[in-house]
C-alpha cells in the first residue's frame, strides 16, 4: 500500500514507523509539514492510499484530509484531547496512558478512532516515555488500524464512548503551569515539573540571576540541608540545586538572554559560575544509590563487567569521551572475562556532541578535539584484546557512535532499536572512528559504498541482514537488560573464551601488519579536516540549523520518494 507519511520532522517516532511499515512491505514517502500547499502538492504528486501522521504541531488541510484518509498519531488516551498530552500526563502523576490513532477531520484530535494502546506509566522523563512506552504503544496502534483499512473495516465504533472517559481536552502546557517553587517544592516534585518539559520547551527559571530553561533533572538526597533554591555543586557538567527535602542535579539549560540560545551542559552554559562551585566527585563503581546520580557507572557482576554510559540525546563531548575512555581503561583493569557496553536507556550514543561544538570560541577546533576523543576511545575498544567486549544497544545509535560500537566483538540489540550508520545528513561529513577499518569486516551482504551513503535509518533486524550486529532480542528494555546479564555471564563461562581471546589477538596483530590502524585514522581525519576546515560550509550550516532547531524549507530528496519521480500507478 503507497503510504505517505505527513511529520514536522524525521524524527525518532516516525523513523522506527517509517521502517516497521517498509518491513510489511508498504511503500512508504515522506513528506515535511512545511506549508498546507506543498502538503497539498505532495498528495496530488504522490497519491497515496493513505497519509499517516505521525509527528505534527499543525492541522492537515482540509482539502486533503476531505478526499483521503489521514490517520493521526496522538501521545494520549482515547478522548485526550490537545498540544500537551504527555505533559498533562506527567505532571498529573498518571498511572497508566495511551497512543491512539485517529482521523483527521476539522476539529483537532476529534475524529474517529480506528486504534488505541495502553501502557503504564514510568517515572520519566518526556523525551524517555516518548522514545520507549510511546513509540512502542505507537507502533502496534498503527499496524491494527492499517489492518483496518485494508480489509475496509473503518474506525473502532465501540471505542468512540470512551471519548467521554478520562480523555479530555487539555491546553496546552504554559510555563506558568510549570514554574518551580523551590521554598515548597521537594526534589521530586522539581524534578517532575522538569521532565514534563524535557525535549521542549523546559521550565523556565533562573540559575544565578540569569533567566534559562531547564532540562535532566534528577533527584538526589543530601545528608546535610541548604537553602532551597542555592545552587551548591557541580558534578562534571551538572550543577547540583537544593530543595527543601533533598537536591536535584540540572543537565542541561538554555539561557534566554542569548539571541540564539540552544541548550548546552549547565556547568557549560555557566562556566565561570560553574567553576566556583564544589565538585561532588562519585566513585565510578560506587553502588547504584550510593553517592548520587551520574552519567557513567560501572559494575561487577562476578565475571562480567558492565559499563553504563547515559548520555544527554546520546550525544558525547570532548570532556565525556575523555571520560568514558578512561572508564573502559578502569573496566578493561578489572579481573573479569567480559565486558559488555550498555549505553544509555535511551541512546547507545550519537557521535560527536554537536550543541558544545557550536558553543564553543572555534567549531571547527572543538570539532577536531571532539573526533580526537572519539577516536581514541574508539581506539582503546579495538585494541581490548585481554577481554571479550560486547556492546548492547539499548537505544538508538546514529553516526559515530554506531561505528565505535563496531569495534566490540559482540554487538547484541533490542528489538525496535533504530540505527542511523551513517555521517552524510550532517553536511556530509566523512566520518572517522576508524569506520574505513570497522565496516568492511563486518559486512555480509552489501558493500560499503551501499552503507555510508545510504542515509536512510536501518533497523535492528536489517543490520543482523548486513551483519553490523549479531543478535537482536528482548520484548522490553527490562527484558532486554535480563537476557544481556544472562547471556554475558555464559559467554564469561564458556570454557572456549581463552582460545578466542587469544585468536583476537592474533588477528589484530595481523590486521595490524597488514595495515596500521593510524594509517586508517589518518586517511579518515584528512577528509575530516577538510569537512571542518575547507572552503565547503556545509557541515557548519547543518550543525548550526539543527542546534538551532532551524524548520526545514523542503524534504530532502532520499525521503520523498514523490519527488524523486512520479509514481505510475496510484492504486494501493
Amino acid at each position: 500500500m503507497r503510504i505517505l507519511f505527513l511529520t514536522r520532522s524525521f524524527n525518532s517516532l516516525t523513523q522506527r514507523l517509517y521502517l516497521e511499515l517498509r518491513a510489511r512491505g508498504h511503500e512508504v514517502s515522506v513528506e515535511f509539514d512545511i506549508a498546507d500547499a506543498v502538503t497539498i502538492e505532495a498528495v496530488a504528486l504522490y497519491r497515496p492510499a493513505l497519509v499517516v501522521a505521525p509527528f505534527l504541531k499543525r492541522a492537515i488541510p482540509e482539502a486533503v484530509w476531505r478526499h483521503t484518509v489521514c490517520l493521526i498519531v496522538h501521545p494520549g488516551i482515547v478522548g485526550d484531547r490537545g498540544p500537551s498530552a504527555l505533559d498533562w500526563a506527567i505532571a498529573d502523576a498518571e498511572q497508566a496512558w495511551g497512543v491512539t490513532v485517529l482521523q483527521a477531520e476539522s476539529q483537532m484530535d476529534a475524529g474517529p478512532v480506528w486504534a488505541t494502546e495502553p501502557f503504564a506509566m514510568r517515572e520519566a522523563s518526556k523525551s524517555s516515555l516518548y522514545r520507549r512506552e510511546v513509540t512502542e504503544a505507537a507502533t502496534r496502534a498503527l499496524h491494527c488500524a492499517l489492518q483496518r483499512f485494508e480489509a475496509g473495516a473503518g474506525p473502532q465504533a465501540n471505542l468512540q464512548p470512551l471519548a467521554a472517559g478520562r480523555g479530555r481536552w487539555r491546553p496546552l502546557m504554559r510555563q506558568a503551569d510549570r514554574r518551580i517553587d523551590w521554598q515548597r517544592d521537594g526534589m521530586h516534585a522539581v524534578v517532575r515539573k522538569v521532565r514534563a518539559a524535557d525535549g521542549v520547551p523546559g521550565v523556565l527559571d533562573e540559575l544565578f540571576g540569569v533567566p534559562c530553561h531547564l532540562f535532566d533533572a534528577h533527584a538526589e538526597a543530601l545528608v546535610h540541608a541548604h537553602p532551597p533554591g542555592q545552587v551548591i555543586g557541580r558534578r562534571h557538567e551538572a550543577l547540583q540545586r537544593a530543595t527543601v527535602d533533598g537536591a536535584v542535579w540540572i543537565g542541561h539549560v538554555r539561557r534566554v538572554d542569548a539571541a540564539d540560545g540552544f541548550k548546552l551542559p549547565a556547568a557549560l552554559a555557566f562556566a565561570a559560575d560553574a567553576a566556583a562551585l564544589p565538585e561532588r566527585p562519585v566513585a565510578l563503581d560506587a553502588p547504584v544509590g550510593d553517592g548520587g546520580w551520574r552519567d557513567i557507572r560501572y559494575e561487577r557482576d562476578g565475571e562480567v563487567g558492565l559499563l553504563h554510559f547515559d548520555f544527554y540525546n546520546g550525544a558525547i563531548s570532548t570532556a565525556q569521551c575523555e571520560r568514558l575512555d578512561a572508564a573502559v581503561g578502569f573496566a578493561l583493569a578489572q579481573p573479569t572475562r567480559v565486558l559488555v557496553l550498555l549505553g544509555g536507556a535511551e541512546f547507545w550514543g550519537n557521535g560527536i556532541h554537536l550543541n558544545v561544538i557550536e558553543a564553543a570560541s572555534s567549531p571547527a577546533d572543538e570539532s577536531w578535539r571532539n573526533i580526537q576523543a572519539m577516536n581514541d576511545l574508539t581506539l582503546r575498544l579495538i585494541q581490548a584484546t585481554g577481554q571479550r567486549v560486547v556492546a548492547a544497544l539499548q537505544g538508538n545509535a546514529g553516526a559515530g557512535s554506531v561505528f565505535m560500537a563496531l569495534a566490540a566483538d559482540q554487538l547484541w540489540a533490542r528489538r525496535g532499536v533504530v540505527l542511523n550508520p551513517h555521517y552524510k545528513n550532517m553536511g556530509n561529513l566523512y566520518g572517522s572512528e576508524y569506520w574505513t577499518y570497522l565496516l568492511p569486516r563486518r559486512l555480509k551482504s552489501a558493500t560499503v559504498a551501499e552503507v555510508m551513503n545510504h542515509r536512510l535509518p536501518m533497523s535492528a533486524d536489517q543490520a543482523v541482514e548486513l551483519g553490523l550486529i549479531d543478535q537482536v532480542f528482548g520484548g522490553d528494555a527490562a527484558d532486554f537488560l535480563a537476557q544481556v546479564r544472562t547471556r554475558a555471564a555464559a559467554l564469561a563461562a564458556d570454557a572456549a573464551l581463552p582460545a578466542a581471546l587469544q585468536a583476537k589477538h592474533r588477528q589484530r596483530l595481523a590486521d595490524e601488519a597488514r595495515k596500521p590502524l593510524a594509517a586508517y585514522r589518518d586517511e579518515e581525519l584528512e577528509r575530516m579536516r577538510r569537512n571542518f576546515y575547507g572552503f565547503d560550509p556545509s557541515y557548519h550550516i547543518a550543525r548550526s540549523n539543527f542546534v538551532r532547531r532551524v524548520a526545514p524549507s523542503w524534504t530532502p530528496r532520499h525521503l520523498s520518494l514523490h519527488r524523486q519521480a512520479a509514481p505510475a500507478n496510484p492504486s494501493r
